[in-house]
């Protein structure tokens, strides 16, 4: 049974755990608020039909009705949200402008779907222009990525509405021409993934690009930070080429400078501040993320300790793996390949079997599940031929159901299966929690770069119902085969060795991946695998999901002796970034028939379903009064 101690370092884990939160969104809210004197507003507006645009609305304290203020309309690229757009946003509010960042279409909070609207940008143009503290002739426009054909939609449906553009990693599109948009900084990654789509030419040859020569009115070799054309007709162009990728443009020093100096030349009304203070909020909401994921840890552990989930452990299966030396690192090795190599072919195949639709409405959440699945088969077809052909040769026993982690002494019981289900539930829905009190307190969630982990709307929340259901038994193959075929044997291990190395192995094909892909770019300015620099980036939050995986499940194994509570657990929270992160493509609020019936199904079987499992439990607790076990399901049970 658990020991007092044990708890005691669960109580003193959680109240770390909620130490983080508290002082890492006290950190970024200091930040993003330049201590007090910008107030940061969540707002709501309609466009045109009627669909709600999501936006962060940073008023500093110098803004009002009667000294309206400068005002700046930042959009973020595909796949991303509102907060990427942060070190603009904060940096250029302390420097006295009002800044709207929005969800365009399909993300984040913003109603559905993706690239509808022209993605926002009208819409949001005019409700900047809208308030009294805003002069409405003293605009600017940013824009990264598909955030520039945003705000590019924006101009040419208010071609007097603004003064300023700045392209981070686009461009206007077939509109662009000498004199449109007005005044145009166009900021190109040295490593960027996309430079040939939008401008015709490789990043490091971006200066020669015959399309950005005609849109600079020029036919030279174009200089890097030097202005052309005039500010005063609105011809003003200027190139700047920094030392990072596509996704690097919102998070860079360099870039967020900038745009810092070309607003400051050509927009009326903003001042000067000290160094730039925007890095500092996305440590802080790192850092409250990182409690964030130790709150799972420590209340998984808490309610193990109660009588409902001690029920629930049994022994920790003897390790019936590879043997510790090169089998058991040519496991590992397969183990780690085969995900990433079989990324970009699988994740084709998701969009092309199950378009966007009223069920399944995210393409991109879409592909990782049929990959995640696939894969997860895979790895399972080949522990049992292994298997197979081991116990033929006679160097491996059959093992019952609980030696696989599957179990009970006793067999198989649904109740297992139930009681980690809601085991995992309340503990990743703890996080999930504290990122609510988070943008309650704070006005922030848990992210940095392009990890985040986000309160979701009720659109969001029905998707992720539907997309748990693949990743769940994605998760279940992988606890399965992890705990079964890379347990070695040979060697004494640990809790935390086991943990060590599952974070390792599970993420470690993705870095190598992203070193194939990203190596050659750095070197020759051109991706290892050309063409696959999307699915390159939307790979990045996989490494950090992957290494938070391989602990968790490892955690849950080790606590329950079965593989559920910890594949559940993963499930839950990898969803959550996938989902949570990813633009929805199709309509789903207005989903119909069967996706009605899905999202309406799926938690009330569930709720049935718990409700059945604690009714019974409670029955046999009341008759034999004893748990299933009274072993403590850390202990690593070994034969002799």
């Amino acid at each position: 049974m658990k020991t007092m101690g044990g708890i005691s370092r669960m109580w003193g884990m959680l109240v770390i755990a909620l130490a983080l939160v508290l002082g890492g969104g006290t950190i970024a809210a200091l930040a993003q608020t330049d201590g007090g004197s910008v107030d940061v507003r969540d707002t709501l507006f309609p466009d045109a039909n009627g669909q709600m645009i999501s936006g962060l609305l940073y008023v500093p304290s110098t803004a009002n009705a009667e000294n309206p203020a400068p005002g700046i309309l930042a959009v973020h690229g595909f796949g991303n949200s509102r907060e990427t757009q942060d070190a603009a946003a904060i940096e250029l509010s302390r420097r006295g402008y009002v800044v709207l960042a929005i969800d365009q279409p399909g993300h984040g909070r913003s109603d559905n779907p993706a690239f509808s609207g022209e993605f926002g940008g009208p819409a949001s143009l005019a409700y900047l222009r809208s308030l009294a503290i805003v002069d409405q002739d003293n605009i600017g426009l940013t824009g990264h990525s598909l955030g520039g054909y945003a705000i590019s939609a924006a101009a040419a449906a208010y071609p007097d509405g603004y003064q300023a553009m700045v392209l981070l990693d686009s461009s206007p599109g077939p509109a662009a021409a000498p004199d449109f948009p007005r005044n145009t900084l166009v900021v190109m990654g040295q490593w960027s993934e996309f430079a040939e789509a939008f401008w015709g030419a490789p990043p490091r040859q971006i200066a020669d690009s015959e399309a950005l020569q005609a849109f600079f009115s020029t036919d030279d070799t174009i200089v890097v930070d030097e202005v052309y054309g005039s500010f005063d007709d609105g011809t003003a162009r200027m190139l700047a080429n920094p030392l990072t990728n596509h996704p690097g443009t919102t998070h860079d020093l360099d870039t967020t400078q900038h745009i810092i100096e070309w607003f400051a030349q050509t927009l009326d009304g903003g001042r000067e501040a000290p160094a730039q203070v925007w890095w500092v909020k996305e440590a802080g909401t790192l850092i409250a993320m990182v409690g964030g994921i130790l709150a799972i840890f420590a209340v998984g552990g808490l309610l193990l300790a109660t009588p409902f989930f001690s029920a629930m452990r049994v022994p920790v299966p003897r390790a019936a793996g590879n043997r510790w030396g090169v089998p058991w690192f040519v496991g590992a090795a397969v183990a780690t390949a085969i995900p990433a190599l079989t990324y970009f072919w699988f994740t084709k195949w998701g969009p092309l079997w199950i378009p966007a639709g009223p069920i399944f409405g995210q393409t991109y959440a879409t592909a990782f599940a049929v990959w995640a699945v696939l894969n997860g088969i895979i790895g399972l077809a080949i522990m049992l031929v292994v298997r197979a052909i081991q116990r033929r040769r006679g160097s491996a026993a059959k093992l019952t159901v609980a030696e696989q982690g599957l179990g009970t002494p006793d067999g198989f019981r649904w109740s297992v299966v139930g009681k980690g289900a809601l085991l995992a539930l309340m503990s990743v829905g703890a996080a999930y929690l504290l990122v609510v009190l988070s943008n309650w307190l704070f006005t922030t969630d848990f992210r940095v770069y392009l990890l985040q982990f986000q309160e979701m709307s009720v659109a969001r929340l029905s998707l992720y119902l539907i997309y748990m259901v693949p990743f769940t038994l994605f998760f279940l193959l992988l606890g399965y085969t992890m705990h079964n075929a890379q347990r070695w044997t040979g060697r004494p291990s640990t809790v935390r060795s086991e943990m060590l190395a599952n974070a390792i192995v599970l993420p470690l094909g993705f870095v190598v991946l992203e070193a194939i892909v990203y190596i050659p770019m750095f070197a020759t300015g051109a991706l290892g695998l050309p063409g696959e620099g999307l699915m390159a980036i939307f790979g990045y939050p996989f490494i950090p999901v992957l290494f938070v995986v391989g602990l968790l499940s490892t955690y849950f194994f080790h606590k329950t002796g079965t593989i559920y509570a910890g594949a559940f657990a993963s499930a839950l929270f990898a969803t959550w970034n996938i989902v949570g992160g990813t633009a929805i493509q199709s309509d789903i609020d207005d989903g119909t028939g069967l996706a009605q019936v899905l999202r309406i199904a799926i938690p009330v079987i569930l709720t049935v379903v718990f409700v059945i499992i604690a009714i019974r439990l409670r029955g046999r607790a009341g008759r034999d009064g004893s748990p299933v076990t009274t072993e403590p399901a850390e202990t690593v049970a070994t034969r002799g």
